[in-house]
């Protein structure tokens, strides 16, 4: 289907019109970056031909030339039978206006805490510019504690994760960012390497996802790291962790702000007496919880 269509697609339309339907038909799973086929068809077709993300429309009937349909079929392509995300297909992926670049080393960025970050965790931080120490548990490319440096002008943001190959990717993502001075890059088990620092905040977006949804991955999930996913046959083996050792490493006041995607109910039926506030994001208030260092366990 793909060789005939070459001839026929003339025009950005009708390549677009293809895409969707070749989408559809492959019953293509949508969840890292976008959620329907026409979104991120028209993700791939633009960045293939070198196009503005956000201007579609006067470019619909522009014809293209043989060498531009061959570069975006072949993308498509590749979507289609590899069933790969489409930022592993680009590598790039967006929180809101900021770009990352992501290969198959990470897990695509897709985190409800971008979205706080860019609010400067208002109301639970009177003044940015007065968070000095910031961690970023289980980083992988770094997104989030990238995100945190900017939203926090005067701090210094550490950023941990076990593999060596995450933390590659974040240190290209930092050095795009020219951050390098501002975040550091630390290889550790969780907070093992941490030893006495103490932070204002920390942030994570740590595996959450239970044995049985990771038996049921979506192909395009399974092209993920397993060890950037899994989190034991509930979820919560990382949240565990560190809800048991986050006050040893948060000043006072400090806060915990840590997703938890689906596992909300889990959560709290397996920590009864914390006293979680979850924090309003668009798609609901049931994915990121906020925990003050007094509340934790142990403080």
């Amino acid at each position: 289907m793909f060789d005939d269509a070459r001839q026929e697609l003339c025009t950005l339309r009708d390549l677009l019109r293809f895409t969707v339907s070749r989408f559809n038909e492959a019953k293509l799973f949508f969840g890292h970056g976008s959620d329907n086929a026409w979104d991120e068809a028209v993700y791939l077709l633009l960045h293939a031909l070198h196009l503005p993300l956000d201007r579609l429309e006067p470019f619909l009937d522009a014809r293209l030339t043989a060498q531009e349909r061959e570069q975006a079929l072949a993308l498509i392509e590749r979507r289609v039978k590899k069933r790969l995300p489409a930022a592993y297909l680009t590598r790039e992926a967006w929180l809101g206006e900021h770009r990352f670049y992501v290969d198959e080393r990470v897990i695509v960025p897709r985190s409800f805490i971008a979205e706080l970050l860019d609010e400067q965790l208002s109301p639970w931080i009177d003044d940015p510019w007065a968070v000095s120490d910031v961690l970023d548990l289980c980083t992988g490319s770094g997104c989030l504690a990238i995100l945190a440096a900017l939203a926090f002008p005067e701090a210094a943001v550490d950023a941990i994760d076990i593999s060596p190959d995450a933390l590659a990717v974040a240190e290209r993502n930092v050095a795009n960012y020219e951050l390098g001075e501002r975040v550091r890059l630390v290889r550790s088990d969780l907070l093992s390497e941490v030893k006495a620092r103490r932070y204002d905040v920390i942030i994570s977006n740590p595996p959450y996802v239970d044995a049985a949804a990771m038996r049921a991955l979506p192909a395009e999930y399974r092209c993920e790291p397993a060890l950037a996913l899994a989190s034991g046959e509930d979820g919560l083996d990382i949240v565990r962790t560190l809800l048991r050792e986050a006050h040893k490493h948060l000043k006072p006041d400090g806060l915990l702000v840590v997703e938890i995607g689906h596992q909300r109910e889990v959560l709290e039926a397996a920590f009864p007496q914390l006293p979680f506030t979850w924090l309003d994001t668009h798609a609901g208030d049931q994915y990121v919880f906020l925990l003050r260092r007094e509340e934790l366990p142990g403080a």
